[in-house]
């Protein structure tokens, strides 16, 4: 950990960076192309889009049960007690704004009717995110208490910093989405590459929220998987490399997801990667600055 950048080594973070900018590069100049070739609006991507995102979220009660573990270890157990409270909270309210709405449709609630179901929906969610904090509390090490707590506050203040960096950025750029587009008549006459920024133009307007990928800045806080399994009582390097390798795995597809269901285009995804990466990776080198 000393050594390495979120629970891995330094090359494993340069693959990243490296990939993501050549993804950028390409985009540039072939956002539109690609998406013509990869469009593929269908019920399974629709489904993975609104629930996917769920495995990342469980990282936020996780990071909570990694800050009272470690609090209480050092004898502040009520704070301890806070932050895994607000990581419980976290993944609730992230998931019911994201793929809530979703989720209340599929149970049959209509606005104003059935709130009932409104109320299922929200209790659905919340118990989904239980058991992340008992696994954790299981599996943890809390003999290294400062490790767990920089890991905790790492995953919890990332995730805020890098959902907020995003929302300013889309209504910065104001990219129009290429599902708007095709929409159009001639969609080439609204195309904007990521570079030809409309500052604030998007508003409340979803279709002019394309740059960058929200849903990838959520996607890619998978690459914080590592440190979580680097502070196991059985931890071991390849259960590290293993985790990393499903974070890319599982960043990949969702990338793909995010294009072929005509959300985004390729720069949309490489920069909403990147920018989550490198928000994690700065503040987890800072949270671990002690321990070097």
């Amino acid at each position: 950990m000393e050594n390495g950048i979120l629970g891995m080594p330094r090359r494993c973070f340069n693959l990243v960076v490296i990939v993501c900018i050549v993804g950028i590069v390409i985009g540039s100049f072939l956002d539109f192309q690609i998406n013509v070739v990869l469009k593929n609006v269908n019920s399974i991507g629709a489904f993975f889009a609104s629930y996917g995102l769920y495995f990342s979220y469980c990282l936020y009660p996780a990071a909570g049960m990694c800050l009272y573990r470690g609090l209480k270890k050092k004898g502040y157990r009520k704070a301890g007690l806070a932050l895994l409270i607000i990581g419980y909270f976290l993944a609730i309210y992230y998931t019911n704004n994201y793929s809530g709405s979703k989720l209340r449709a599929l149970l049959g609630y209509k606005v104003g009717e059935n709130v009932f179901y409104s109320i299922l929906s929200y209790l659905l969610i919340a118990v989904l995110y239980i058991w992340p904090m008992v696994v954790c509390n299981i599996v943890l090490d809390d003999s290294d208490a400062d490790k767990l707590i920089a890991v905790g506050a790492t995953i919890l203040v990332a995730g805020i910093v890098s959902d907020n960096v995003n929302l300013w950025l889309k209504q910065v750029a104001s990219r129009p989405r290429y599902k708007y587009l095709i929409t159009l008549p001639d969609p080439m006459s609204e195309f904007r590459s990521w570079w030809q920024m409309v500052p604030y133009k998007a508003g409340s307007n979803d279709s002019f929220k394309s740059w960058p990928s929200g849903n990838m800045t959520i996607a890619a806080m998978m690459f914080s998987l590592p440190m979580l399994t680097d502070s196991l009582k059985r931890r071991s390097e390849r259960k590290n490399y293993i985790a990393f390798v499903f974070a890319c795995v599982f960043v990949l597809v969702y990338a793909y997801n995010r294009i072929h269901m005509t959300n985004h285009f390729l720069s949309d995804v490489c920069f909403g990667t990147l920018i989550t990466y490198l928000i994690h990776a700065a503040i987890g080198c800072a949270f671990f600055s002690k321990d070097k």
